[in-house]
């Protein structure tokens, strides 16, 4: 399993969880193998003049991204991850990316549903 957690400079483990998908600093890239994290590693957000918040996105996809963990994000990319296969968990709260992870992998997390979903651009 691959998880990407919009995440604050300078990313990892430590880092905050960035409060929305589309306005992140950066995407923490966590691979987790049963409970056990094996490998963390940062990728840059794709600047929404690119294809808007689609081309972000296709970006995590191409990088092997198979769950993604957002305090905040917009319908279309909900429903852009929803047909990559992405499946999309609700991290608000978790203090840094490691906690968000943990909390995913503990079953602590919810499905980030349409209800859940803001008009872009806003903070949660």
């Amino acid at each position: 399993m691959r998880i990407a957690i919009p995440s604050s400079f300078p990313g990892g483990l430590e880092a905050g969880v960035h409060g929305h998908f589309g306005h992140c600093d950066l995407y923490t890239l966590v691979d987790v193998e049963g409970a056990a994290v094996t490998r963390v590693a940062t990728v840059p957000p794709v600047p929404h003049e690119q294809g808007g918040c689609l081309a972000a996105v296709a970006h995590l996809a191409e990088q092997g991204v198979t769950s993604l963990i957002a305090g905040g994000l917009g319908k279309r990319p909900l429903m852009g991850f929803n047909q990559a296969g992405i499946e999309v968990y609700r991290g608000t709260g978790a203090p840094t990316v490691g906690a968000a992870v943990q909390a995913l992998l503990e079953g602590g997390l919810e499905v980030f549903s349409g209800e859940f979903t803001c008009g872009g651009g806003h903070h949660h």
